[in-house]
């Protein structure tokens, strides 16, 4: 049998590295599902249940992998699913690339079965490059390209195949005008500013009497380049979501997460400062920055487009994180500790503040019990995935970080459903690693219920069979109900927060997963306990309760007012909402029962 397109791109994607895609198969991309069987497991192909979660797993993937992660689907449908796990990928910076079907090139322009413009589908989310193959000598320089742009850019690119072209005889490009002849390799260069740039960066850092630092997504790979400069600095450190694991979280003068799901000491460090260092982050929230004119300022990152965006920052350098920071150590003075300490102080109260939170009284359990609980029982080397949604605050506030671990979630595009999916796509990236994934019910109904199935099909395969999904459920659809409290002003509106009671656990075992249902606050911890030691997945259903705010750092008086409204008009939940915000509230002011 002579070789097809198909078959070549199956093996130039070998030859590019790529070992493993996910995706869903189809009629419009079934000459490259045949070339993938006939390569006999050149590259693992990983079925999901959706194509959304396929192109969630190909942008996690890419995260937890560092490499270019690869979805693929059929035409038509199959190709609009995508869409929203391609933007999660592009507004996170990862590198992934979709191969979609298309119909025969005959038909197109006739209104054909299942024939979409892709091209324009695809052009904003994958606008760097989105090609259409028309001939079988093209398809070598198009696949080049594609993968090269997704590597060297940090983006999505895509590649449209029409059905009857992927089962034609390949053929090279010919040596005539009008051809290309391109080749496979791409390594990332080494990155940094100019030495005058960083000259003026050391200076207003020196300079400095309250520095901090906030790192995000783009300081993943530098950690002791963060804790060289921050030491040098006696800097405070506060992580955007998305760079939550570029330190841990028993360093003292580490505050935590910044913003709407931040702490009180990343808010007070950057109300206090007078120099701001931020590496690798496009935390989006400017009102969480120093006010504009307080603090100088300096910022780090490898895309020029994401520097003085969102504050005006004085020097900018365009740079890999942990290359720039080796080269500005040694241009840095080191600076007392009195700043420090009054960091440090605020932490250790925040702490207090958090536990004594999270043990407060709830009907039945306490979402912030159920993240307090996890941190202590976290296994060493776990990789921790999260979905958007109230169980973000949880995630993002309550739970430790320690060195070697790993997290992610939907940062740029915050979307919901992606908790599973990137959890999967973590198991597969490091199958050694255990892998814990914290939902809330909406997006389990939403989508990521139907990819429990997925684990269900391909955990057997995993080295470490450690795999848990815990459930927050309390029939709400939480942070958006809060949000229309406290900045509309509104109350709950049952008709569209209210979801169905899911016995999810049930689900669970009834697809071949270990279950466990907790609604006894005393229960949380054993439970977690019982999940992560299993020999298999589990899903760890816990009944919380939708009453306990996802307090901000600050109260301020236009959000007391819009809830104040909320309740005079007749909030569904009024006494809950009371009840739950007092409690919190209270717990940071009262003592502890014991």
């Amino acid at each position: 049998m002579s070789r097809t397109v198909s078959d070549f791109i199956v093996s130039r994607l070998h030859q590019w590295g790529v070992r493993r895609m996910f995706g869903y198969p189809g009629d419009g991309i079934n000459g490259l599902f045949g070339a993938l069987n006939r390569a006999d497991g050149a590259i693992e192909f990983i079925q999901a249940r959706h194509e959304e979660m396929a192109a969630f797993m190909a942008a996690a993937y890419a995260k937890f992998s560092g490499e270019l992660g690869v979805c693929i689907a059929t035409s038509g449908p199959g190709a609009a699913h995508l869409v929203t796990g391609l933007y999660d990928a592009r507004l996170d910076h990862q590198p992934v690339l979709a191969i979609v079907g298309q119909q025969a090139r005959a038909a197109l322009g006739g209104h054909y079965q299942q024939e979409l413009d892709l091209a324009s589908l695809f052009k904003d989310v994958a606008g760097d490059f989105v090609h259409q193959a028309s001939t079988a000598a093209q398809v070598r320089h198009l696949v080049d390209r594609a993968v090269r742009i997704a590597l060297g850019n940090r983006t999505v690119t895509a590649l449209i195949l029409p059905n009857d072209l992927q089962e034609l005889p390949y053929e090279e490009p010919a040596r005539e005008h009008g051809t290309l002849h391109s080749g496979v390799g791409y390594h990332a260069p080494k990155t940094v500013p100019q030495d005058a740039d960083l000259d003026a960066a050391a200076e207003i850092l020196n300079q400095g009497k309250k520095v901090a630092l906030l790192v995000g997504a783009g300081a993943l790979g530098a950690t002791d380049e963060v804790l060289a400069v921050a030491d040098r600095l006696q800097a405070g450190v506060a992580k955007a979501l998305l760079g939550k694991a570029v330190l841990p979280d028993d360093l003292p003068w580490v505050t935590g997460s910044i913003g709407l799901l931040g702490t009180q000491p990343s808010s007070d460090l950057m109300k206090e400062c007078d120099t701001l260092l931020m590496i690798g982050s496009g935390f989006p929230y400017a009102e969480f920055l120093p006010e504009e004119g307080q603090a100088r300022a300096v910022q780090i990152d490898i895309k020029p487009e994401m520097l003085s965006l969102r504050y005006p920052m004085d020097v900018n350098l365009v740079g890999d994180a942990a290359e720039t920071l080796k080269l500005l150590l040694p241009r840095l003075q080191q600076k007392d500790s009195e700043w420090r300490a009054e960091i440090e102080e605020n932490v250790r109260d925040w702490w207090e503040v958090l536990e004594k939170r999270a043990q407060a009284e709830a009907n039945p359990v306490n979402p912030q019990l159920v993240a307090w609980e996890l941190s202590s029982r976290l296994p060493d080397n776990v990789v921790i995935t999260s979905d958007s949604g109230s169980c973000a605050n949880w995630f993002a506030r309550d739970v430790k970080m320690r060195r070697g671990m790993m997290t992610s979630l939907s940062g740029g595009l915050a979307s919901m459903g992606a908790a599973v999916p990137y959890a999967i796509a973590a198991k597969f990236a490091h199958p050694e690693r255990p892998v814990i994934g914290l939902v809330g019910d909406g997006a389990m109904q939403m989508n990521n219920m139907a990819e429990l199935i997925t684990v269900a099909k391909y955990w057997k395969s995993w080295s470490d069979p450690r795999f848990v999904i815990c459930v927050f459920n309390n029939e709400d659809l939480n942070q958006v109900t809060w949000e229309q409290r406290v900045m509309q002003g509104d109350p709950k509106f049952d008709a569209s927060q209210r979801i169905p009671d899911v016995p999810y656990h049930r689900f669970a075992e009834m697809i071949g997963l270990g279950g466990i249902f907790v609604d006894d606050p005393k229960q949380v911890g054993e439970a977690w306990q019982s999940a992560i030691s299993a020999g298999h997945p589990v899903v760890l259903e816990v009944k919380t309760d939708p009453e306990v705010p996802p307090l901000p750092p600050h109260i301020n008086f236009k959000q007391m007012k819009s809830m104040t409204q909320a309740l005079w008009k007749g909030d569904p939940n009024e006494v809950g909402v009371m009840k739950g915000t007092a409690r919190q509230v209270l717990s940071s002011i009262l003592p502890s029962k014991e």
